[in-house]
């Protein structure tokens, strides 16, 4: 989701977040992200695990990581890594990234062959985000970036396995409070998930995705930036709203660094 290649003034400015999933009402989930944006590199990185009824059922967790560089104010991952837990099994992701481009990536244990996944070629792994990194939107400009503007873009992602596109468009402006941290506006877009490779077509959840048009994400600002991240996304189910929000969101810019001088 990071368009716009503007030159912009270099900004710092992290976040310490905390998140709470939940389906129908009833809380399933629990995750946390942080974020550190300075002058030239950026890092992320996020946890999360079932909580509630679900994770008597089915318990799990997971950490996910991007790093890279910011150039003319927008970011640029050079690495990005996942990992996911189960009672079945644990898997990892890693991806190395050049310019928007997956240079290497490999997922441990190798998934087996499925004759009815669609392919992924290179030309599919180029001009791309990783998951996170393309979940970050940057702004353009001087202005506000809390816009109507702000949506009005798309991305491809490729997370290791599947290569899909995001296209954002604008609906609305809200008003948000965390329990504790950021209390201010958010730009609330609709996103519509396209998948384009790396998936087994006939899978009734990727149907289910691709034909939805009601999934909102509300992004807030990191302090310091340009850059927005999800404080809030809803996705309709058949057994009612899933949706995942902040609880905490403390974010603060930080000064940039001065060079010493002799």
């Amino acid at each position: 989701m990071l368009l716009g290649s503007q030159p912009a003034a270099f900004a710092q400015g992290r976040l310490d977040a905390r998140y709470e999933a939940t389906l129908a009402g009833i809380p399933i989930g629990k995750g946390a992200w942080n974020i550190e944006i300075s002058d030239d590199v950026f890092s992320a990185s996020a946890s999360g695990g079932t909580s509630g009824l679900l994770k008597a059922f089915s318990g799990g967790s997971g950490t996910g990581a991007a790093q890279g560089r910011v150039v003319g104010g927008a970011l640029v991952a050079s690495h990005y890594s996942a990992s996911t837990t189960t009672s079945k099994k644990t898997e990892a992701i890693r991806m190395v990234l050049a310019g928007g481009n997956i240079k290497e990536f490999a997922i441990e244990p190798e998934p087996p062959v499925d004759a009815d996944r669609l392919p992924v070629t290179e030309a599919h792994r180029r001009g791309v985000y990783d998951p996170m990194t393309g979940s970050m939107l940057r702004v353009p400009g001087n202005g506000d970036p809390l816009t109507p503007e702000a949506c009005r873009v798309g991305a491809g992602i490729f997370d290791g396995r599947m290569r899909y596109d995001l296209k954002l468009d604008f609906k609305r402006m809200e008003t948000v409070k965390a329990e504790k941290g950021y209390r201010g506006p958010v730009v609330v877009c609709a996103v519509y998930f396209t998948p384009v490779a790396g998936y087994i077509p006939d899978r009734p959840v990727i149907k289910y995705l691709a034909a939805q048009r009601n999934i909102e994400i509300a992004f807030a600002p990191v302090a310091g930036t340009r850059i927005l991240v999800p404080f809030w996304m809803k996705i309709p189910t058949p057994l009612g709203p899933a949706m995942l929000e902040a609880t905490q969101f403390i974010t603060q810019a930080t000064p940039p660094r001065v060079a010493k001088t002799q």
